[in-house]
């Protein structure tokens, strides 16, 4: 580099502000993330907006689709599974006679068909596709094969082959027909595939189809009350600020147990600690402890005592 191209980067150096300094922000953002925005930028946008040192999502949402996308930030990022194993709710279109290889828009047309469903005859397959069923995942899925992504695979060309597995759904219910596209409302449970259930959908119908349009309105427990959208975070500090929601709101599907100091500094390095008082539980699968209204501790209750498992600093 000649001395004054030196000089030039050296005066761009001086001319850029400076960036933020990463600090510890602790709590949750529900994103509303539009279409066409991947997982891994939503929450980059998150961490920039709040010059976040540590964030992560609960569950990623396709580009294609839009909708809630909860992102922990900080030590929220210990209470992740806790919203990735809750109910999920989504309205999805479901556009028939054709069938993609990524059973979405995105995909290419693999078969087509020029039968169209009724109404009535669409609704009389519903209770087929609800309660436990076994439903496989589309080839171009997350899932691992072998160590290695499934859209990896596919988009390699290589076959994939993925086995059934159970799922819950809910509910699924018919928004709306117009005969080209059907609209759905879905209520179901962690690992199913909304594109799935539009695949074998079609398949069933003998008409074939592929989800045209996606969007989650519920995860565990949050809802589109509590979404914010991407300019928001981008243009108003105050309201990001504002939507920011507690650690502990993850957690709302589960017990709370109050504790006192005594047993929250015996948790809080990693020891059991006995619960007192005639309503105190005896045993829980999951609950989490507080302590003059500060999360202490995610954890069990094994014969009156809490177990920890995660343990906040906050």
């Amino acid at each position: 580099m000649t001395s004054e191209s030196k000089t030039e980067a050296a005066a761009i150096r001086e001319e850029a502000p400076p960036r933020p300094k990463k600090r510890d922000v602790h709590g949750w953002v529900v994103l509303d993330k539009p279409v066409g925005m991947t997982s891994t930028h939503a929450v980059s946008v998150v961490k920039r907006a709040f010059s976040a040192k540590k964030a992560g999502h609960a569950g990623t949402l396709d580009p294609l689709a839009s909708g809630l996308l909860p992102i922990a930030l900080g030590e929220a990022t210990k209470t992740v599974p806790f919203v990735m194993d809750g109910r999920k709710a989504y309205q999805f279109t479901v556009a028939w006679g054709s069938q993609t290889d990524t059973d979405d828009t995105e995909g290419r047309v693999i078969a087509t068909s020029e039968t169209r469903p009724d109404e009535a005859a669409i609704r009389a397959l519903l209770p087929r596709f609800t309660g436990t069923i076994l439903q496989t995942p589309p080839k171009f899925s997350a899932i691992k094969i072998a160590g290695e992504r499934a859209y990896d695979l596919a988009r390699d060309g290589e076959e994939v082959a993925l086995e059934a597995r159970p799922v819950e759904i809910d509910s699924l219910v018919i928004v709306s027909h117009d005969g080209a596209t059907t609209t759905f409302e879905a209520e179901c449970g962690k690992g199913t595939y909304v594109r799935a259930i539009a695949r074998d959908l079609g398949q069933a119908l003998g008409c074939l189809g592929h989800v045209a349009h996606l969007r989650r309105t519920r995860v565990g427990p949050f809802s589109v009350a509590d979404g914010v959208g991407v300019e928001t975070l981008r243009e108003s500090p105050d309201e990001a600020l504002a939507a920011l929601r507690p650690v502990k709101s993850a957690l709302t599907l589960i017990p709370e147990i109050v504790i006192h100091r005594d047993a929250a500094a015996r948790i809080k390095r990693g020891q059991s600690a006995l619960l007192r008082g005639a309503e105190a539980p005896v045993a829980l699968q999951a609950a989490y402890a507080t302590c003059a209204g500060t999360l202490v501790a995610t954890g069990s209750v094994e014969n009156g005592e809490f177990v920890p498992h995660r343990v906040f600093n906050l």
